[in-house]
């Protein structure tokens, strides 16, 4: 059986919360935690045609990339368009939960696919965004105990560094303690001095992982009271950023990129700026509305920067500073159904079925 729970944690390991801006709603947006889901439905946004597609499916979750609501609601009009989908979802008890900019910003997430998508070669990212608090936690424990210990801490992650994992470091000793009355020590007497050989275990975790951690430690220690020491760390963890900038796989014309990016991302339409005939070898991205990531994209110093929502006066600055850009819409993130999707089949197997949504909620229209 696959609760919801289950679902959130799992795309929580991907894309924590913690990586979202200070000014959105991630995680459950309507519904239960705790109820059984069977049925997922993935979309870019919850629309009331999206909702009707649910019911109609049967789903029990919605996973959304755009937040169904960014602000509290002061009153729950079911005669409004927000209102009426809420009522549908409530009434089929149809769960929604959305990974928006956390996802934007995950490794292997929204800009990643994007670049992937492009070919783009040797990526880093456009905007450092924040990196992983790391922790070094040690423990003290019994000869006899410590490579039980240091096996499980690796199993459940810690040890990380680089492209290597159960990174440990050890050195013995002597612990001494005194237990106190009322206490049942796995070693030594209540009242009596104890002296015994230790070995000290020393470990890097990532902030986020410290209670399971403890908790790895608590389980496989034979002391009532294990002597822990937990550091905080200078060291940058994983980093994480806004857009990817990286090279293409060939030269080619600004108008010949564009058709590519056209075709590539999926689009019915899209809107350049700059000069046709402008050779590009370098190019940044970045989903959804980017136009306030101009000045951003022309001192990382690439060729063409693709993103959507660019407004009039940006596209004329943008212009000015000699970088062109490729305005393929908001509407390029539909890109991430397809990849959460893969990811839950992955993570639950048969346990979940998982359908990608195929109601469009691109608001533009075209002649």
């Amino acid at each position: 059986m696959v609760r919801n729970s289950d679902i959130f944690q799992a795309i929580e390991r991907w894309a924590p919360k913690w990586l979202a801006s200070s000014w959105d709603n991630v995680g459950l947006q309507v519904g239960s935690t705790s109820r059984e889901s069977k049925k997922v439905l993935v979309t870019l946004d919850v629309l009331e045609n999206v909702a009707d597609e649910a019911i109609q499916e049967g789903a029990d979750l919605i996973i959304a990339h755009h937040p169904l609501m960014f602000k509290p609601l002061k009153k729950l009009d079911t005669d409004s368009p927000k209102g009426r989908i809420i009522e549908k979802l409530i009434e089929n008890k149809i769960s929604v939960y959305a990974a928006h900019t956390n996802l934007d910003i995950a490794n292997h997430g929204m800009n990643d696919i994007l670049a992937k998508l492009l070919g783009l070669q040797n990526t880093v990212h456009m905007i450092e965004e924040k990196s992983e608090k790391l922790l070094k936690v040690a423990v003290y424990i019994p000869k006899d105990h410590e490579s039980e210990l240091r096996s499980s801490l690796g199993e459940a992650g810690a040890g990380h560094i680089g492209n290597y994992s159960h990174c440990t470091f050890r050195y013995a000793g002597t612990g001494t303690f005194k237990p106190d009355s009322g206490t049942n020590p796995f070693i030594g007497e209540e009242g009596k001095l104890e002296q015994v050989d230790e070995v000290k275990v020393e470990t890097i975790i990532k902030e986020a992982e410290l209670n399971s951690i403890l908790e790895v430690i608590h389980s496989k220690h034979p002391y009532e009271e294990p002597a822990i020491d937990i550091y905080a760390l200078e060291n940058k963890g994983v980093t994480y950023g806004l857009g990817k900038v990286g090279t293409l796989e060939e030269s080619m014309t600004l108008e010949s990129f564009a058709k590519f990016v056209k075709e590539r991302l999926g689009m019915d339409h899209l809107r350049y700026i700059g000069e046709p005939t402008k050779l590009v070898s370098s190019c940044a991205v970045l989903g959804g509305s980017g136009e306030k990531y101009i000045e951003d994209a022309r001192r990382s110093g690439v060729d063409v920067y693709v993103t959507g929502d660019v407004s009039f006066h940006t596209a004329q600055d943008a212009e000015a500073m000699g970088l062109a850009v490729v305005d393929a819409g908001h509407y390029i993130e539909k890109a991430i159904k397809k990849e959460i999707a893969a990811y839950l089949e992955e993570v639950f197997g048969t346990e979940l079925e998982v359908n990608i949504s195929a109601s469009c909620t691109d608001p533009f229209r075209f002649v």
